[in-house]
């Protein structure tokens, strides 16, 4: 048949098609069986990560301390931390070993996530892997770079100037667990957009559904900056909340962009 005799109602009854070859669909043992095999390759990489990482725990650590260093330094106080505990040093290396293992590995385990997600989505969606893993690692970054260097260090200076008048004895793992839960928290908080991008693309939330309700989100920001703030004050909170209300306002630009119907609308235009 040539070229001319296909028509447009034959072309999209095609694109049709095409689109349904690319969203296969999977039964619910196989999504198990996915999913275990994701979890196993995910595992894996975080142990090869945490072998190749623990010889540097000690380093690594090094750099943990410098925000509790400093801050001790400036209130006259000895910079130095205790541990109560032979085992103490040990399982610290251990664990830092492990979260350097882990975010060696996070570009993988990354890949992985979205090995998962990606059988559900169309040939034209899957163009966004590279772009959410970039801009996912690059999120967590920002987030810890602005817990290390801006909330930390404020809070450390805070708490220990507040209580001057005592003797302090920080332990390692008291330390440590406090670092790793800010980090770590502040990598998460600052991946909002990417979540957002995803129930966008899924149409559950929009970008007019999400500005219509800024001000119960920013009242709902405060709140969990309340919780996950170390220190009571409002300056801290303040700090932890000024950028989840700036990642909130460009989660809502990403959800007009990503959402269904806009990107039915830009379909559209180019049609015509």
């Amino acid at each position: 048949m040539p070229e001319s005799a296909i028509s447009p109602l034959n072309n999209s009854a095609i694109d049709k098609n095409n689109d349904a070859e690319q969203m296969p669909s999977m039964g619910f043992l196989d999504h198990l069986e996915e999913l275990r095999k994701r979890i196993v390759y995910s595992v894996i990489a975080i142990a090869v990560g945490f072998f190749a990482c623990w010889g540097y725990a000690g380093r690594i650590y090094g750099i943990m301390q410098r925000p509790i260093m400093d801050a001790l330094a400036r209130n006259g106080l000895s910079a130095k931390l205790v541990y109560v505990n032979p085992t103490e040093p040990f399982n610290l290396y251990l664990k830092v070993g492990m979260m350097a293992g882990l975010f060696v590995a996070s570009p993988f385990v990354l890949y992985q996530l979205w090995c998962f997600i990606s059988p559900g989505l169309y040939r034209n969606e899957k163009r966004y892997v590279f772009p959410f893993m970039l801009s996912t690692i690059a999120l967590f970054l920002a987030g810890g770079y602005f817990g290390y260097k801006v909330v930390l260090p404020q809070a450390l200076v805070f708490l220990i100037g507040y209580g001057k008048d005592f003797q302090p004895m920080i332990t390692l793992t008291e330390y440590s667990s406090l670092f790793l839960t800010l980090i770590v928290g502040m990598g998460i908080i600052f991946e909002m957009p990417i979540l957002v991008f995803f129930l966008a693309l899924m149409g559950i939330v929009s970008a007019g559904w999400m500005w219509h309700n800024i001000r119960y989100s920013i009242l709902g920001i405060f709140v969990v900056a309340a919780i996950v703030s170390p220190t009571p004050d409002i300056l801290n909170m303040c700090i932890f909340a000024a950028p989840m209300v700036g990642l909130y306002m460009l989660s809502t630009g990403i959800a007009y962009i990503v959402h269904p119907t806009q990107r039915q609308k830009r379909a559209d235009k180019k049609k015509s």
